[in-house]
Formats: C-alpha cells, structure tokens, sequence
C-alpha cells in the first residue's frame, strides 16, 4: 500500500491500515534511517507525556507558540 506525502510534510495513510487503529489518535514516530515506524499510542503512555511536560511546566501554550514561532518566515 501506498502513503501519500502532502506538501505540508503530512502522510495521508490508507483506510484499510487506519481501519486497524480504530479509536488513535496519536502515534510515536521513529526513524532507523531507512524506514519510517508509527507505533499507536495508548491512552496511559500519552498520560505520560502529558504528565511530563507538566512536570517540565510546558504548558499547551507554550506548545502553540513554539509552534508558531517555527513556522514563522524570515
């Protein structure tokens, strides 16, 4: 199967594959320099990260922000 690449660097991914993640919404992205692996993340691992970041005071904000920033042109 094919995935699709869009001009904003997002993956437009089959049905038949999405069909199979019923319910996730987010995935853990790595790379081993040849290939692409998108893990389904579940509720408690993302409970983890959310409880990180707090621990680390970044705030959703701070996220859009810094999101912002980088996508500002020069």
């Amino acid at each position: 199967m094919l995935a699709k690449l869009t001009v904003k660097n997002q993956l437009t991914l089959p049905k038949a594959i999405v069909k199979q993640f019923s319910g996730v919404e987010h995935f853990d992205v790595s790379t081993d320099g040849s290939s692409i692996t998108l893990k389904p993340l579940r509720t408690s691992r993302l409970d983890e990260i959310r409880a990180h970041l707090e621990k680390l005071g970044i705030t959703e904000q701070d996220i859009t922000d810094a999101i912002a920033w980088a996508r500002q042109s020069e």
